[in-house]
């Protein structure tokens, strides 16, 4: 999988975050580009823009916003997470 095909904005403490990371390593994304909003509030200004939303994570999949944490496990669920992996790798 290419170093750019997962971006997510997280900050340091969100447990939602380390769930996110966790799921999608399982389903073997070596690298998630992690963009710290609590680092940079410069990228929480723009993850506001690109999605509409003030939460972390916000999670892209190649050139998909996939939302958040409960976005991505109901995505993973209904067995749509592999295959926009696949399309994005």
């Amino acid at each position: 999988m290419s170093t750019s095909t997962v971006r997510m904005y997280t900050t340091a403490v969100c447990p939602y975050c380390l769930r996110a990371k966790a799921l999608l390593r399982q389903r073997g994304v070596e690298h998630i580009e992690e963009l710290r909003v609590d680092l940079d509030p410069g990228a929480r200004d723009i993850m506001m823009r690109e999605t509409g939303r003030r939460t972390v994570p916000q999670i892209y999949i190649g050139d998909t916003h996939v939302g958040g944490c409960d976005d991505l496990f109901a995505l993973d669920a209904a067995g749509k997470l592999r295959p926009l992996l696949q399309a994005a790798a």
